[in-house]
């Protein structure tokens, strides 16, 4: 058994974890509580945050349209702060509304400059989210979705254009809360890569289903719900680059060269991961 605490100003209240060297899954142990990545400071962070009430909120819509405009225009090759600006405008103008803007309408709207962070920025294809943003809104117009499950919903949104496994299954995982399915982008497939919970030679284009089976086998082998675990591994993972990189850097060649893995980057802003020692203050 070990025990860490979570400081409430205070207060401060005790949470007994399992031994390091007890096992999660078959090949997976806990880990020390305090070693960034284990098992067990996953489990932590997850837990910690339910005490101090600074979960971290992923949904991005008040409707379900809305939810899937959000995340159509993040994801892959675009910023999550241009995603989110670009959100925020077309939902301005009517774009998640009931009726569905025509295709050429999106490209309009997304070819006009976005203000973000005080700075002029284009958001990039536009032509092809305007497509995918029109048919799969289109869809919606024409069919109600299944929300009885995130599974369900997500298998659903998965004949829509330009949605795969990935993204539907982030509006599912936001909409409905779902603990049913996984979102395997980058950060989480690095974190588990670090844990062992996956191997490394899988992919998500040809194992997304095996790869989230491990990751939702995982979250309940911990005791925590998978919505919360796959949001905390993403915000620590995100904000981390420098500490990814030294671990990274310690990875044998092989799993070096996984095609998840990060690229070093070409200069560092000097800055600490503050978020890896938090739990040390």
């Amino acid at each position: 058994m070990q025990v860490a605490s979570v400081s409430m100003g205070t207060l401060s209240i005790s949470l007994e974890l399992p031994d390091p060297e007890a096992w999660v899954l078959e090949g997976v142990r806990w880990g020390e509580v305090y070693a960034f990545p284990t098992p067990a400071y996953w489990a932590y962070q997850v837990v910690a945050r339910r005490l101090d009430a600074t979960s971290i909120r992923y949904k991005l819509g008040s409707t379900l349209r809305q939810e899937v405009g959000a995340c159509l225009l993040g994801g892959h090759g675009i910023p999550a702060q241009v995603g989110l600006v670009a959100f925020e405008t077309l939902r301005s103008k009517g774009a998640f509304d009931e009726t569905t803007p025509s295709e050429d309408r999106f490209v309009e709207w997304l070819s006009e400059p976005l203000k973000v962070d005080g700075r002029t920025v284009r958001y990039r294809f536009a032509k092809q989210k305007a497509r995918y943003l029109a048919g799969t809104l289109s869809k919606l117009e024409a069919s109600a979705a299944p929300t009885h499950s995130g599974r369900a919903l997500r298998d659903w949104l998965l004949a829509c254009p330009g949605i795969g496994y990935k993204t539907a299954s982030w509006i599912a995982r936001n909409w409905l809360d779902a603990d049913d399915v996984a979102i395997l982008d980058i950060h989480l497939l690095r974190a588990g890569v670090f844990a062992g919970v996956f191997d490394p030679s899988m992919t998500v284009e040809r194992d997304y289903l095996a790869l989230e089976q491990r990751f939702l086998a995982f979250s309940h082998g911990l005791g925590v719900k998978p919505s919360e675990l796959d949001a905390v591994i993403w915000y620590i993972m995100m904000s981390s680059p420098r500490t990814v990189q030294s671990i990274v850097d310690a990875l044998p060649e092989p799993m070096r060269k996984a095609n998840f893995m990060p690229l070093r980057s070409r200069s560092h802003d000097g800055s600490a991961d503050a978020h890896q020692f938090a739990l040390l203050s």
